[in-house]
């Protein structure tokens, strides 16, 4: 099987035209994304071994969804053909001082009826070096909850590295049950954690003062916060945090900070303007941190990496972030001017 696995749902993305609202006009542009998806296809795109693990339904449209991810390389052997539906998600970009809003249809879509044994994780991880899952696929439904718990002890007692992005969905929480209730005892079983400047606090129930309501970040903070989290949870060896200033929809600081055993590293900050998409932007961060905590010996060059990896991500449209490695090295290099290649 695959070295890199990642688990989750693969949606259907419905997005309005351009910067239109909802049904502004009767259309929608219709591609394939999802967090875990996400990742597993850069990761892919980057020439690591990827799977990607799953369930869709047995009918045109999931196997649409299977074959996008097989033309950019994923293997797909082990995803499951059940249920009725695909899950949906609609998109309306925002500009300026208008926010983009998601609306989510993923009530009884084939991952969120999926139970623990529908996998066989100790076949799936056989080869394996490293399995992401995030906090999204627990919020689902109960049984998707205990079927993410299930794949992370597997992977830990074989052997695994397990890197969780919590991802903090506040609309998906609805079967009963609270973040903190179930991804504290997912996250026990993590050694890389990422997450946004809320996702700690939501996710876990993990309180630091730590104000982001007006747009700016405080990194002395974030020191803290990154500090407090290995802590509680001592498995963790990485916790990554992705920093975003936003000063509009169209306009975002991008950095991120990092901290592991030996200290607490920060970023080179980009500047982003003129946002293209930001959906996905933080799977791409995901994706290339642990391109670079695979192939880099330097934490700090693998922080850089994928923060740089990540800025390019706003300036594609669409889920996924289809750049290469070449590009991401000359921004590093500092070609950050934009200036046609011919």
């Amino acid at each position: 099987m695959a070295e890199y696995i990642s688990f989750g749902e693969i949606m259907l993305r419905l997005k309005s035209p351009g910067h239109e609202r909802f049904f502004q006009s009767p259309a929608f542009e219709a591609t394939f994304g999802g967090g875990e998806a996400n990742v597993a296809l850069s990761l892919a795109n980057f020439g690591l071994d990827s799977a990607f693990v799953s369930a869709v339904p047995d009918n045109d449209i999931g196997e649409a969804a299977i074959r996008e991810l097989r033309r950019f390389a994923v293997d797909t052997r082990m995803i499951r053909r059940c249920g009725n539906r695909l899950g949906i998600y609609f998109l309306e970009t925002g500009a300026n001082q208008r926010p983009s809003k998601v609306v989510y249809d993923r009530t009884q879509s084939s991952i969120a009826e999926s139970k623990v044994g529908d996998f066989d994780w100790t076949r799936i991880f056989s080869g394996a070096k490293w399995f992401h899952i995030t906090g999204i696929t627990p919020a689902l439904s109960r049984s998707a909850a205990d079927l993410s718990l299930e794949a992370v002890k597997v992977a830990k007692s074989q052997g695994l590295t397990v890197s969780c992005d919590f991802n903090y969905r506040k609309k998906l929480w609805n079967y009963g049950k609270t973040a903190p209730e179930v991804m504290a005892e997912l996250v026990s079983y993590v050694d890389v954690g990422i997450a946004n400047e809320e996702d700690c606090q939501k996710a876990l129930g993990i309180v630091v003062d730590v104000d982001v309501s007006d747009g700016s970040l405080d990194r002395v903070k974030y020191e803290a916060l990154s500090k407090k989290m290995m802590d509680l949870y001592p498995d963790l060896s990485v916790m990554a945090i992705t920093l975003r200033e936003s000063e509009s929809a169209d306009r975002n600081g991008w950095s991120a900070c990092l901290r592991d055993r030996d200290g607490f590293r920060t970023s080179r900050a980009y500047q982003i303007t003129d946002i293209v998409d930001r959906v996905g932007g933080g799977d791409s961060f995901a994706s290339a941190l642990i391109y670079g905590l695979n192939i880099y010996q330097d934490r700090q060059q693998s922080l850089e990496f994928a923060v740089a990896a990540s800025c390019l991500k706003h300036s594609i449209s669409g889920d996924f972030n289809l750049v290469s490695i070449a590009e991401v090295e000359r921004l590093l290099a500092g070609d950050g001017s934009g200036r046609v290649r011919r």
